[in-house]
């Protein structure tokens, strides 16, 4: 799951913002019992590609660098995604699409506020109205965000639900980790 989505992200010409990590983290934080490889497997992810990122910018293969500045920032976003996610308890198709709705909304708000108060992006004015032009500029990331993290929850939750159905024993214990 983590080398896939890893791979996902760094496809050419992919609509930016539509990748799987978001869905990755809630899940994560969902399902994985563990709570330290629940945070540990969407930052993976998100490492492995920016690592392979970095290695197509080196070569000259992608103008997408795989390290920039504030990116432990996003990486923390990310954590805090996975956190959402403890907060499912239950596991349904409407706490999946309302959750699915919430993470890359939560996601959104944060991330624009940060390249906003760093003076990223298009280094709009401290300003309320300068904060609402970095919000519409992030407009495209979010609307792919939201539609790639409704899709994939549906891929992974719906996986998962599959394969625990063959062992009923497992949802139990997986719904009662809290």
């Amino acid at each position: 799951m983590v080398i896939i989505a890893s791979l996902y992200r760094i496809i050419p010409d992919r609509q930016p913002g539509f990748a799987p990590q978001l869905a990755m983290a809630l899940f994560a934080g969902a399902v994985i019992k563990d709570k330290k490889w629940a945070f540990a497997l969407p930052l993976l992810s998100m490492m492995i590609s920016d690592l392979l990122y970095h290695f197509l910018y080196i070569q000259g293969l992608t103008e997408i660098r795989g390290f920039y500045s504030g990116q432990a920032v996003n990486y923390l976003l990310f954590a805090g995604m996975t956190a959402i996610g403890f907060f499912m308890k239950k596991i349904n198709v409407k706490n999946i699409f309302v959750f699915s709705l919430i993470a890359p909304a939560i996601y959104f708000i944060l991330s624009n506020f940060h390249v906003w108060i760093t003076g990223g992006g298009f280094n709009r004015p401290k300003t309320f109205e300068g904060l609402m032009m970095c919000y519409g500029d992030g407009l495209p990331f979010f609307r792919n965000s939201l539609i790639a993290t409704l899709l994939f929850s549906a891929i992974l939750f719906g996986v998962w639900r599959l394969v625990i159905k063959r062992d009923p024993g497992q949802l139990a214990t997986a719904n009662t980790v809290r």
